[in-house]
């Protein structure tokens, strides 16, 4: 018997949610519509289900808006029928319920960021401490310490033990053989950079080393020091050294796969910096074809910087980076449908109605409260007295007639210049709801959703209408 559930929504996204259930075709499952009572399903609370669903509920499945805020497991002992949460937007329900292929496992990775602190000679124990903390919490598994030229580094020693005492993993990076020793002595885990004339640091301390060529572009010397460090039973990695655009970017590349081509159960590191601080260019997309190319070579250590602003939340986008290419590959798939981190100013559905359908809403409102839409024609504003439609926030404004109210002026004045900020990136917007910027920003604490919102302070003078419309 095919299982049946129900699916609780509002009056306004009633007619919506038909016409998405009907466009599913044939089915799995058999489902039924119970508009609980509420113009927004975002209204919708346990309470106000629990009063209106007629009882017994005859489902297997019953499926709550995404902005429902109600206790699910207490609606669920309630009913005796498990109550899940859908999707926020109604576009995306398809691919809720599985027409959109499998859930995306986005939990694996097997690339390591190395993340250096350059200049970490002129910082403090605790500097360095809260750095590297962030860093971890970015994503970073191994901190990095960069050793400045001709800069002396005397807190080298106290650094690193007190991160390997704190759990992390330790690199120092050092043109200086001193230094390098230095590191390894108070239990560095890595060394960078060693080549065929520093390589016995690494064999006289049991360090893992990262090799790279005895100069600049000498790749035949990275690849005598790769045969030594296997000759003498060495953990190691390989660097080619990564250089910039027009600096000889593609003759580096070939570096990377000419390394791959030699030793093929090498490890093998790429530092992304020359490329993603020295291109202005947003950096999210720069890393995400490097961490493409190492993908397809088998790269799994890669070691960033972070200097210029624009680079600023490198270490989120290489860890977002990272886990897609990994499911890709494993999926033998293109790095396409799985997550949306790397995509910060656009997205792939920005428009998540068409202007007919915000037309046939509008004009079911009975209330003077303000709803804010977009479509491909541009910004809709519309309530009861009126529907609206600009490009800009300024175009608007003079039609709503709230000049005197200053409280809602500001309010709507925020979501307007949020949705004009949405139409022209081309980026879905959602009233009261912050913009996605992907890994470009922190995301917010988990939600309760359990309840409604604490009423925000344009609306804490007036009186509330909890089964009622949004303003």
């Amino acid at each position: 018997m095919a299982e049946r559930i129900l699916f609780l929504t509002g009056h306004l996204a009633r007619p919506r949610l038909e016409k998405v259930l009907l466009g599913l075709g044939e089915t799995s499952f058999v489902w039924t519509i119970f508009d609980v009572g509420v113009q927004v399903a975002a209204l919708m609370t346990g309470a106000i289900i629990l009063r209106r669903l007629p009882r017994p509920v005859e489902a297997d499945k019953i499926m709550v808006p995404g902005r429902c805020r109600a206790d699910l497991d207490a609606l669920s002992a309630e009913l005796g029928v498990p109550v899940i949460r859908g999707p926020d937007e109604l576009v995306d329900l398809p691919a809720f319920l599985g027409r959109g292929g499998k859930p995306r496992d986005l939990s694996r990775y097997d690339m390591r960021i190395f993340s250096e602190i350059v200049d970490a000679s002129a910082q403090t124990v605790e500097a360095i401490m809260r750095r590297a903390t962030a860093m971890r919490e970015a994503g970073a598994n191994v901190i990095d310490l960069g050793c400045l030229p001709d800069t002396p580094f005397p807190l080298l020693e106290d650094c690193v033990r007190t991160l390997k005492a704190d759990g992390f993993l330790v690199s120092v990076d050092s043109a200086q053989t001193e230094e390098l020793e230095r590191g390894a002595k108070a239990g560095a885990d890595f060394l960078l950079s060693l080549t065929e004339e520093t390589l016995w640091v690494a064999e006289r301390y049991r360090v893992t080393p990262v090799l790279i060529p005895k100069t600049h572009r000498d790749l035949d010397s990275l690849w005598r020091v790769t045969e030594m460090a296997q000759a003498k039973k060495l953990s190691f990695m390989i660097d080619p050294i990564l250089d910039p655009i027009h600096f000889g970017f593609m003759d580096s590349l070939a570096g990377y796969r000419e390394a791959r081509r030699r030793f093929p159960d090498a490890e093998i590191m790429m530092g992304t910096g020359n490329l993603t601080e020295l291109t202005e260019a947003d950096s999210g997309g720069v890393t995400a074809m490097l961490l493409g190319i190492c993908s397809e070579l088998t790269i799994r250590d890669l070691l960033l910087v972070q200097v210029s602003p624009h680079t600023r939340r490198t270490i989120e986008e290489h860890d977002a980076a990272r886990r897609l290419m990994f499911a890709a590959r494993e999926d033998q798939a293109l790095p396409k449908g799985y997550d949306a981190g790397l995509l910060q100013l656009h997205a792939k559905k920005p428009f998540v109605t068409t202007p007919a359908e915000i037309a046939e809403r509008a004009g079911e409102v009975k209330d003077g409260n303000f709803r804010i839409e977009l479509a491909e024609d541009g910004i809709h504003i519309y309530n009861r007295d009126g529907h609206h439609i600009g490009r800009s926030a300024m175009d608007l404004f003079p039609r709503l007639g709230v000049e005197k109210d200053g409280a809602h002026a500001f309010y709507l004045g925020t979501e307007l210049a949020k949705a004009e900020i949405a139409f022209a990136l081309g980026k879905r917007f959602v009233q009261d709801e912050p913009l996605d910027w992907g890994v470009a920003t922190d995301k917010a604490a988990d939600e309760d959703l359990s309840k409604l919102r604490e009423a925000g302070h344009t609306l804490r003078a007036k009186p509330s209408d909890p089964e009622g419309g949004e303003t």
